[in-house]
């Protein structure tokens, strides 16, 4: 299932989801890149576009052109439960109340955690990132109307994949890194897009010439539980193990 930005929040205006978006991605690339503090300062305004959305849509759908920060961040997430009982819990209760701590972790924790025992960003930045994909589902769900579950399969498929090694020209995709194995490049290229490949696709995208010759690398990779590799169709899927192979070793 692919779907896009526009369907997946069409009730939202233009520009406030492109606030979102832009935000959420900043908080996915950073953390994927590990730029912990980075991760974390971008929390605090992603909760500053999530509540004017919110805040927008119990007040009957009357939203602000930009997102606004509130004067007083807790006491306007609290004031959202005075909405209306016909509105969702979710969007008076529950998304309100998330929001307080992913504030806080930028402006209590201070991000730098100086004097520490413990260096906190990379937990801190974990818990951001966490938080920020479950907001994103709620509100795919709230406002494409849909199931948990298909909420948060389109949020996966709105987190950027820009990959630093990938060269899309025309209708090819290269790894531009000559070093890199035939196998990693081709969890690179599957990680780099939403939804299956086909084996001749990414044969061809790795310039491999024999397709019988690549299958068999496909095939350690399906026995490695890295990727789901459908031989009859000649499907290929990343599964979970491959994403966190190419998040935790292959990429910056």
């Amino acid at each position: 299932m692919k779907v896009d930005s526009a369907s997946a929040l069409g009730n939202l205006p233009p520009s406030l989801r492109s606030e979102l978006l832009e935000e959420f991605n900043k908080i996915t690339r950073n953390y994927r890149e590990g730029r912990w503090e980075a991760s974390e300062l971008n929390g605090g305004r992603f909760c500053e576009i999530v509540y004017s959305i919110i805040a927008g849509h119990l007040d009957g759908d009357n939203y602000p052109d930009k997102a606004k920060k509130p004067s007083r961040f807790k006491d306007a997430c609290e004031g959202l439960s005075n909405a209306p009982t016909t509105y969702s819990e979710s969007a008076r209760l529950t998304i309100p109340r998330v929001l307080v701590p992913l504030y806080d972790v930028r402006n209590r924790r201070g991000v730098g955690h100086v004097g520490g025992e413990v260096d906190a960003n990379h937990m801190d930045a974990t818990f951001v990132l966490h938080t920020a994909q479950w907001l994103m589902a709620e509100l795919v769900r709230i406002f494409h109307k849909t199931d948990i579950a298909t909420a948060s399969e389109v949020v996966k498929n709105l987190i950027d994949r820009t990959v630093p090694t990938i060269w899309k020209v025309g209708e090819v995709t290269r790894i531009l890194d000559p070093s890199t194995t035939l196998a990693d490049g081709t969890l690179l290229l599957l990680y780099s897009e939403i939804g299956p490949q086909s084996d001749r696709v990414l044969a061809k995208n790795l310039e491999q010439n024999t397709i019988a010759n690549y299958r068999r690398v496909l095939d350690r990779l399906h026995k490695a539980k890295l990727i789901e590799y459908e031989r009859s169709t000649g499907t290929v899927h990343i599964s979970p193990l491959g994403e966190k192979e190419v998040e935790e070793r292959l990429l910056p």
